[in-house]
């Protein structure tokens, strides 16, 4: 008799991605996927280290379990992910409800670490940085994901030592996975229903295998016939190279939305977080991509409040906004992360921070709204991707990644439709299909 499994994911795509992977893992081994966890005999929380007080929200979490399986058998408690890897043992020593601790260079051992802990019914952390073993046992496991839109990780780790940032210490030095391995996947979530597949690391255009970069990546997987549309995610500026920039000249499957972190408009305060790259750099990759499609939009995130921001440097990153229009972006108060360089300064005070996140913000929606309001009217093309929740229509994404949501039909699923812009809001697009002269209308 099989078991289930439950796993919630927190954070980035890249959990998303490796939470569909334990799935396609565990499968092996007799633990089948569950979407209601007050059944799921083993309960995995897929972590995330980029927010503030990640680890507490973890102990929150597993509090939450201890209510609903008070009555009920206790299932395995499995921590996985960015706050397992940076915690690990003490993680067991503070919560005794937790029986495994898995970092997320280790999710290829998850099978061997279940079995084993049945087994001894000792409890064990498994958090060694090994994405070569890994990847290599992945690409044995199908990607069931089966999605209209499927993540695809390529690369791991990060390199670049931000002063705020935890990625080096929790997912490793970077790691590109072989170009053939990545194709391969890639063909196999096409045969299964995929159209556009999105690419994923933590610093996705640091993308290096032999002679082989992301542009290469791109190019190869575009010759796919069933692929539609392919996006990545997430860039850092210091790797948007001029091969990679050369792609959207002819790529007809990218699509025209480029994300690209900045985190701030000040060269100052850029030096401090160790971004290593200024604001004329990142303005030059923007004029050279809208110079090859001014159709071409960014988005990006920024930090608000970085130990050291004055009002210039605040003006500097409002004003970078105003100028390059960003769109479907993020933007938080900057919280300390434990190890971190910048963990240990003086942090602004936090009623000036609230007031500059809110201007902020309220311009990056105005921002939206406005590109959302210039479609009213306007067809555009749509990916569906499936029913809304109380399946009356479709929902899928517009090229810029807007969500629309129009009067389509199951038929819809998995193709590109276009459609007729009826309304808008900040988030969202409201449509009407556009019928094909000579088609019957159902």
């Amino acid at each position: 008799m099989g078991h289930k499994i439950f796993i919630k994911t927190f954070g980035c795509q890249m959990n998303e991605y490796d939470s569909n992977r334990i799935y396609d893992t565990v499968k092996k081994i007799g633990y089948h996927k569950t979407e209601k966890y007050v059944e799921a005999d083993c309960y995995l929380l897929n972590t995330c280290h980029i927010r503030d007080k990640a680890k507490e929200k973890v102990y929150h979490e597993i509090g939450r379990v201890k209510k609903i399986f008070r009555f009920k058998k206790k299932p395995l408690v499995i921590v996985a992910g960015c706050v397992a890897q940076a915690e690990n043992q003490e993680m067991l020593k503070r919560e005794p409800y937790i029986d495994l601790v898995i970092g997320p260079q280790s999710y290829h051992k998850i099978n061997d670490t279940i079995l084993k802990y049945v087994e001894k019914n000792k409890k064990f952390e498994e958090t060694e940085f090994d994405p070569i073993s890994k990847f290599n046992f992945l690409k044995k496991i199908k990607n069931d994901s089966r999605k209209v839109s499927s993540f695809l990780t390529i690369q791991e780790g990060c390199d670049k030592f931000c002063h705020f940032c935890v990625v080096p210490f929790t997912r490793g030095p970077e790691y590109s996975r072989p170009f053939k391995q990545i194709l391969n996947e890639a063909k196999y979530l096409v045969e299964n229903g995929t159209k556009e597949i999105i690419l994923l690391g933590q610093n996705v255009n640091a993308y290096r295998n032999k002679e082989y970069r992301l542009s290469n990546l791109i190019l190869e997987i575009e010759k796919l016939s069933g692929v539609k549309r392919i996006r990545y995610t997430t860039s850092h500026p210091k790797d948007m190279t001029d091969d990679l920039i050369e792609v959207y000249k002819y790529s007809k499957k990218l699509m025209p939305l480029v994300h690209l972190p900045v985190q701030s408009g000040s060269n100052k305060i850029l030096n401090l977080m160790n971004r290593k790259h200024t604001i004329n750099e990142y303005i030059k990759i923007y004029d050279k991509l809208k110079k090859i499609n001014p159709n071409i939009e960014f988005s990006s995130d920024f930090i608000i409040g970085y130990p050291g921001e004055e009002d210039s440097d605040f003006k500097d990153t409002f004003d970078l906004i105003k100028k390059i229009k960003f769109v479907n972006s993020y933007s938080f108060i900057f919280s300390p992360r434990p190890g971190t360089v910048a963990a240990e300064s003086k942090l602004i005070d936090k009623k000036i921070l609230l007031k500059r996140l809110e201007k902020i913000q309220n311009k990056l929606f105005e921002n939206q709204s406005s590109m959302n309001k210039l479609l009213v009217n306007k067809t555009i093309n749509v990916l569906v991707e499936n029913f809304t929740e109380d399946k009356t229509r479709v929902f899928g994404r517009s090229e810029h990644m807007t969500s629309v949501i129009f009067n389509g039909k199951k038929s819809d699923i998995g193709k590109i439709v276009a459609v007729k812009i009826k309304q808008s809001n900040r988030s969202t697009l409201f449509a009407e299909k556009i019928y094909e002269p000579n088609k019957k209308v159902a």
